[in-house]
């Protein structure tokens, strides 16, 4: 399944053991293995102090340290959970609230596939994995998360039942029911070993498991319902379907699919959007599926701009008005005409606006808009998508000269912000950051003390406070990344504070 997805593309991320390389995002092109892809811009500049981590090579991986991006690509210390408790992890993680942050959705990414050691007293039966895996899941990356399990091998109930789960949703349930039918001691539910039994051929042994369930009393209404319609629908076609669940399992959810009556995701966990990415489902319900996976970059943005450009627009309001203002610009990007492209550019970003799809519109684009002669309102837009864009520095030092509206801005993602430039709280607030003021105690000692993971999801929490409205949050913030050397991390962070408008 990795080798199906997984790829390394450059944006903000580490530089704790080495200079900031990668981040990940979620690709299905076949890649043979993880590797970061050099980028083609000079490295984000400026000094900035690091604690004083050591670095070591992990050692036989035990199942917690499992991760997908090496220390090669990261940069984080193999320490990076190490020095911490497992249950002040969990709270922290559990807190973030990063569906309208790109910048800490893509840092939370890599601290949740990063080869690590677990806490030290997590123990041994792939409890901080899980959490890993719950938390993978509640952003709607299920493919990451497979992969990851796969890697770590799903050899316990929790880990097998997380497993299941994903494998139902992105399409590969029949994996895991080989799995299931071989040892079925990791059945995480009666229901989903009659479900596995069927799907491996066996209807007659499934039909006698359903049977042996009733009796014991093991199986919810709803499953055993479904179940039965699902294994001998001839003999229970004149019985009506249970009401739907408000909250289906992954499991459940299948079920219904496979009766004929598929529930609509939209209201359902973002995990279950995937399975409407599945050419089995609606273009419309594909396209809802795809933004809504791209706002938490569990989705990459070619596969978003494909689901787009499938067909056109067969109606009119709403969805189709965005995916044809989107059509639109990118035949003009590729007509390279500057004027089509100006006329097309604004209803595009604002359609992308609308969506809070803004972060992946510049990560396609903003290079191709960069090496256009655009004048005007148009040049002043092309640059601040620029500035959204992993491309942020490079642009900024061929174009910044161009756009003095945006000195501020500019001064920032070379790394430099002016306080004479400062011009709202907000502005005053990245300077202060960038001036590294002291840090509050607690954050002091997670430094002081190897705490790496821990220090990075306090920054990461007083972020998302300062998107709420309380901008001095932002301050500390900020500081905290670049002290931890998340120099790239923390000028994105702030050019997108400024650029998407994401406060209250």
């Amino acid at each position: 399944m990795q080798a199906r997805w997984l790829a390394v593309f450059l944006c903000p991320t580490m530089a704790l053991a080495q200079p900031p390389l990668s981040a990940i995002d979620w690709l299905n092109d076949p890649v043979p293995v993880i590797q970061p892809i050099a980028r083609d811009e000079p490295p984000v500049t400026g000094g900035v102090s690091t604690p004083d981590v050591k670095v070591t090579p992990l050692g036989e991986p035990a199942r917690d340290s499992v991760g997908l991006l090496p220390v090669s690509v990261t940069g984080l210390p193999t320490s990076l959970w190490q020095f911490s408790q497992t249950e002040r992890i969990a709270a922290l993680m559990k807190a973030q609230k990063l569906a309208d942050l790109p910048a800490m959705q893509s840092l939370f990414y890599t601290l949740l596939l990063a080869e690590a050691e677990p806490p030290a007293r997590s123990g041994a039966d792939g409890t901080f994995l899980s959490l890993r895996l719950d938390m993978l899941m509640g952003l709607g990356a299920v493919e990451p998360a497979q992969a990851l399990l796969q890697r770590a091998g799903p050899v316990t109930r929790p880990l097998f039942a997380r497993w299941f789960d994903a494998t139902l949703l992105t399409g590969d349930e029949d994996t895991a029911c080989a799995k299931l039918v071989d040892a079925p001691g990791l059945a995480p539910s009666w229901a989903a070993r009659i479900f596995c039994t069927a799907r491996m051929g066996d209807w007659r042994a499934a039909a006698l498991t359903l049977n042996t369930a009733q009796a014991l009393g093991v199986l919810s209404t709803q499953e055993e319902a479904l179940l039965h319609h699902f294994l001998d629908p001839e003999a229970f076609e004149d019985e009506p379907l249970p009401l739907p669940p408000v909250r289906p399992s992954p499991l459940v959810f299948r079920l219904w699919e496979a009766l004929g009556e598929p529930l609509p995701t939209a209201p359902l966990p973002r995990a279950f959007a995937v399975a409407d990415l599945r050419n089995t489902a609606g273009w419309k319900a594909r396209i809802e599926a795809a933004e809504r996976l791209a706002q938490t970059a569990a989705l990459p943005v070619n596969r978003l701009l494909g689901i787009y450009s499938e067909r056109l627009p067969a109606a009119s309001g709403g969805i189709w008005d965005r995916v044809e203002a989107v059509q639109r610009f990118d035949t003009a990007l590729q007509s390279t005409d500057p004027g089509s492209v100006a006329r097309a550019l604004t209803p595009a970003w604002r359609a992308m606006q609308a969506a809070r799809l803004e972060v992946p519109f510049a990560r396609a684009y903003a290079e191709q808009l960069a090496h256009l002669p655009l004048t005007g309102e148009a040049a002043r837009l092309a640059y601040d998508i620029a500035m959204l864009s992993p491309d942020y520095e490079k642009i900024a030092r061929s174009k910044g000269a161009q756009t003095p509206e945006r000195a501020f801005v500019t001064t920032l993602a070379l790394g430099t912000p002016r306080p004479a430039e400062a011009r709202t709280p907000l502005e005053r607030a990245i300077v202060s950051g960038f001036q590294s003021p002291n840090l509050p105690m607690d954050l002091t000692a997670a430094l002081q003390q190897a705490r790496v993971g821990e220090a990075i999801l306090q920054a990461m929490q007083l972020y998302a406070s300062a998107m709420r409205g309380e901008t001095k949050d932002l301050v500390t913030a900020l500081a905290a990344l670049r002290k931890l050397g998340l120099e790239d991390t923390a000028r994105q962070a702030a050019l997108q504070a400024l650029l998407l408008q994401r406060r209250p």
